[in-house]
């Protein structure tokens, strides 16, 4: 909970000290994470073992001109991958689940298209073992955090303010308290997510 008091304060807390030179848009997101890990201390993870989970948050928009904005966002996002795949959907999964704050810039290339991209930091929330009949709770002591990542993506907002979102964050940090270098382990993450700004 302070994990998630302390990103909203990031991001709202921001946007007020511009509030009186921008015409600010709110909106929410949500949509679908495939998550894995990238690095070498297990080796590459394939791509078969991607964790399917959710994300779900809040944004500002905030026009700087009228073809660019800064965004900064919100979100839990649920990430790690799979350690075993079932052909019944009851996969055994690794996972750590973090409150991200990315502050992206848009760049809108025609009406309602853009691109985006920018830094991100993720909070740690949760990391467990959850499999069909039993979840193990990892010690959190083991992991970093903070995880610093970058974002790109891509999007259409329609009239009337819902927009169609894709995006892929790579992370920069080792999940790993404490490893550097060769065996780092990273999180990388494809998200498509759906969403509604206030105009």
């Amino acid at each position: 909970m302070k994990k998630l008091f302390f990103a909203a304060i990031l991001v709202f807390g921001t946007t007020s000290l511009i509030q009186a030179q921008s015409e600010l848009a709110f909106g929410i997101k949500g949509g679908v994470n495939f998550s894995n890990l990238t690095g070498d201390r297990f080796g590459e993870f394939d791509d078969d073992s991607a964790r399917t989970s959710f994300n779900l948050g809040a944004l500002v928009e905030i026009p700087v001109t009228e073809k660019f904005a800064i965004q900064p966002e919100v979100f839990y996002s649920g990430q790690g991958f799979d350690l075993i795949q079932r052909d019944n959907d009851q996969d055994t999964e690794f996972q750590l689940n973090y409150i991200n704050v990315p502050v992206l810039a848009k760049i809108y290339l025609v009406q309602g298209l853009y691109l985006e991209a920018g830094p991100q930091v993720g909070f740690l929330v949760d990391s467990k073992i959850e499999g069909p009949n039993a979840t193990l709770g990892l010690n959190e002591d083991n992991f970093n955090d903070i995880d610093f990542a970058g974002a790109v993506g891509v999007g259409y907002k329609f009239n009337g303010g819902m927009y169609l979102n894709a995006r892929y964050t790579q992370g920069f940090t080792d999940i790993y308290d404490g490893e550097t270098g060769d065996n780092a382990t990273k999180n990388g993450v494809f998200a498509a997510s759906l969403g509604f700004i206030f105009n």
